[in-house]
């Protein structure tokens, strides 16, 4: 959803720094992006790793999602290039769409509804829901299950690492549209599919052997 859909993660971004000089902080970006894609767990373990013995992760935490609230809540959140125009396609074939992110699934609805497009969702499947957050596949194996479909004959779209990972390890056909950071050859090695725009999904020649990877 961040990153994918709603282009959320620059507005994450920057009040993560606000929140950095908040508390007095230099650059901490590298901290950040270990939390792209984590639910709200494992991201605030990231956070007490990476501030341990600077400041308190917890009050970290709390005042960067403040900053974060206050800057999605009063205005429209905007939508990446080619959102709006994929799932309107998708919606006409009546082919079912399904959530997976690491957001709480009430926040997930929240954001999506704001962003005008939470109608064409046949179901939300939020961090809250499973044990494991990305990579872990069970975030995907969970949404395959809710629209009745086995995995392999999934497609999932995604920006960061944590979700790549965790739908290719389901067993899901992935392409990564990258939002803040570009896939390392290490990622790249899974071999699945790389776009630079959801534009780019509606007019991708989809091969035999890309099914199931």
């Amino acid at each position: 959803m961040d990153g994918l859909l709603l282009d959320t993660e620059r507005i994450a971004l920057s009040a993560f720094n606000e929140t950095c000089e908040h508390f007095g902080l230099g650059n901490e970006t590298e901290i950040f992006m270990r939390c792209v894609g984590t639910n709200s767990e494992l991201g605030e373990a990231v956070l007490k790793q990476g501030f341990s013995g600077k400041i308190d992760h917890l009050d970290f935490a709390r005042i960067w999602d403040a900053n974060y609230l206050e800057r999605t809540t009063n205005s429209p959140i905007p939508l990446k290039n080619g959102a709006t125009e994929l799932l309107a396609r998708l919606t006409a074939l009546a082919i079912p769409i399904a959530v997976a992110t690491s957001t709480s699934s009430d926040r997930a609805r929240q954001k999506l509804r704001s962003a005008g497009i939470l109608t064409h969702f046949t179901a939300v499947i939020g961090g809250d829901q499973v044990t494991n957050s990305k990579p872990h596949p069970d975030i995907y194996a969970n949404a395959a299950d809710v629209l009745g479909v086995t995995p392999a004959k999934c497609l999932a779209l995604e920006d960061s690492e944590n979700g790549v990972r965790s739908a290719t390890s389901a067993g899901m056909t992935v392409i990564q549209i990258p939002d803040l950071v570009q896939p390392t050859q290490a990622l790249r090695s899974l071999g699945h599919i790389i776009l630079n725009s959801l534009r780019d999904v509606r007019t991708y020649a989809f091969q035999e052997e890309n099914q199931g990877n």
